[in-house]
Formats: C-alpha cells, structure tokens, sequence
C-alpha cells in the first residue's frame, strides 16, 4: 500500500428531518486516518478532508455502516475501480442464533464470536412464535426431531445475530462443530456445541449451511423491508437500564461486560444492538442535564471491582451507562424496547 494511496466510497445517510437517503462519495487516506465528503447530488463538498481517528481500514467494505462525525453511513458501493480492486473482500453475512439452553452464556459467546474476527452487526434477544420457528425450521418439516425441535426454541428467549466476516457462513459452522453435542465433543473439542451444548437439539447455537440460507434466516430475524421480526424478550418489571457504549463495543468489550452484569446475579431480560441518532442520545440525555459524570478514576479507587472500574477509560467513556433513580429503570427500558425498536 503507497503512501499516497486513497480509497473512495459510495455511503448512503438516512436524512430524518426529509425522510430520504442522502448519497455521499465517502474518502479515505490511510496515511493520516483522515475523511474527506462530496455531496453527490449538490456535486459540492460536504467535509473538508479531516483526521478522524474512529474510522479504521478493516471497517471499509461494501454492505458495512461506518459511523463520522454522528452521522451513521452505509457504505452502499465502490466508488472507483481502484478501491474495489485493492479492498474487495470475502466479506460475508450470515445468522448466529444463541438457542434458548445457551442465553445464559451469551457473554461467553460474544466474547468467543468477537476473537474468533467476526463483527457483530445486529443483535437481539427475541422470543419465537412457532410459527416464526417453522419459518426458520422449514428444512427440518419431515424429520422425526420436528416437534421437539419447535417446542425447544420456543422455549425461552434466543439472541439472533448478524454476524460479518470473511467466509462468515463457513466460518461460523466451524466455529460451532458438529450439530450433535455428543460428537462435537470427541471430534471438534475446542468448538461452541463441544462446550455449551448437551445433545443434538439442546446444542447452544445455530448456523445457516449456505450463503442462500444465510440471507433468508437473516431477513426472518432482520427485515430489510422494514418489517419487525420475531418480539423483543423484554419484560418491563423489577428492570434497570444497562448501555453499553460505542467505545466499549468497539474495543470488543461487549462479551466481558455481559459476562460480569450475569455474574452479579443479574438476568438479562432483554438485549438489543442500537445504531443511535443524534437526536435519540439528546432526547434520552435530558433528564441527566446537569449531572455531573461519575469519574472512572474515583470508580477506580472506590470501587475497584466495578465495571467503569475495570473497563472504563474517562469521565465520558465510562464504558456503560446505568439508571440513576430507581422510578427510571422502567422508563429508560422502555425508551429503548417499546420506542426505538419498533
């Protein structure tokens, strides 16, 4: 790579005050990590080239959403032939389904998907109906494990996610082993079924077997045509508010800051990955106008074992947000699963 090399996208925002799409021609030199934006339709630029330092190569790829400057981007096309010739990837999409005997290991698995090089893209902790179960089951309608296998993932709440790597959907099967427990165990013992899983349908987690599969599992879980998707899990009594922010998430924190909120004894009732809008963070912030930041340092020294303690780095990226006011807890779980995921 030339020190003078520069790499151009198309990048589409959402404009919430017009309702509409707005394309850009997105660049990036690698050189200083700095940004430049032309507004394609006003043919006029949109940002001066600027260093930003949260947006990396490896987030570059077609179908990925990159976030500068607030502005949330998908980055819809190349936008020049060198670009696609020099980071044209194997970048896939595929389903990773944490079955209801595996949820209370969800950390576990976060962490394990994360440092297996896969993004989690989408996330959410959904209960099935069975008929979205037969949806997604439909290859399994003859076979004599059907019924029990639609009474088990019915059972609880599942996480769907969308996970994104090169050969994801092939990847992500030998991440998983082996659709029986038992046979994970003596033939892929590092794998997720060998660890989590008891038998061949209580087997933790669930992968699609082609990238056909893939795309249609994914548009159950996700809609891209703007539909729901199978019910959040969420139950809005005895609740507080958790967020994990984006630098956390970011810096693949996500896994142990789950694993530790489960080891307090806590359950988590509901979970969801949110892309934020300025204007959502400024409307659920309101209430905190005023508030003085709690200090990561003083959680550092009062607090040791705490989760800003351990995984915070200032006064603003303290890792996770929590609910102040116990008469909040509802009110902030409902912001998030009954108003923004709708």
């Amino acid at each position: 790579m030339s020190q003078d090399d520069r790499f151009a996208f198309i990048a589409e925002w959402y404009d919430p005050n017009a309702s509409l799409f707005r394309r850009y021609e997105l660049l990036y030199y690698p050189k200083d990590g700095s940004v430049e934006m032309y507004d394609v339709k006003n043919h006029r630029t949109f940002l001066k080239r600027t260093k930003y330092d949260d947006l990396h190569l490896e987030d570059l790829f077609v179908g990925n959403k990159v976030t500068v400057f607030s502005r949330h981007l998908s980055l819809v096309d190349y936008g020049d032939q060198y670009t696609a010739r020099k980071l044209g990837s194997r970048k896939e999409r595929t389903l990773a389904l944490v079955k209801p005997d595996a949820v209370p290991k969800i950390g576990e698995l976060v962490d394990i998907i994360i440092n297996a090089g896969f993004t989690i893209t989408k996330a959410k902790m959904m209960v099935l109906s069975r008929k979205e179960a037969m949806d997604l089951h439909v290859d399994h309608q003859s076979k004599p494990f059907y019924n029990e296998l639609l009474h088990f993932i019915t059972s609880g709440p599942a996480v769907a996610m969308e996970i994104l790597g090169d050969d994801a959907v092939s990847e992500w099967k030998k991440l998983l082993g082996p659709a029986n427990s038992g046979v994970a165990r003596a033939d892929a013992p590092g794998s997720i079924r060998a660890m989590f899983g008891t038998d061949g349908i209580r087997n933790a987690a669930h992968g699609p077997d082609s990238f056909a599969s893939a795309a249609r599992e994914l548009e159950l879980f996700f809609p891209s045509s703007g539909g729901h998707g199978p019910a959040n899990s969420a139950k809005f009594t005895n609740c507080t508010c958790c967020i994990i922010k984006p630098h956390a998430v970011n810096e693949g924190l996500t896994g142990k800051i789950i694993k530790a909120i489960l080891d307090g004894g806590f359950e988590i009732s509901a979970l969801q990955l949110f892309n934020m809008e300025r204007a959502n963070v400024e409307e659920f912030y309101e209430i905190y106008k005023g508030v003085v930041a709690e200090y990561t340092e003083i959680a550092r020294h009062l607090r040791p074992g705490t989760l800003r303690a351990i995984f915070g780095k200032n006064k603003i990226q303290n890792a996770v947000h929590c609910t102040d006011l116990p008469e909040d807890g509802l009110l902030e779980v409902q912001y998030f699963f009954k108003i923004l995921d709708n």
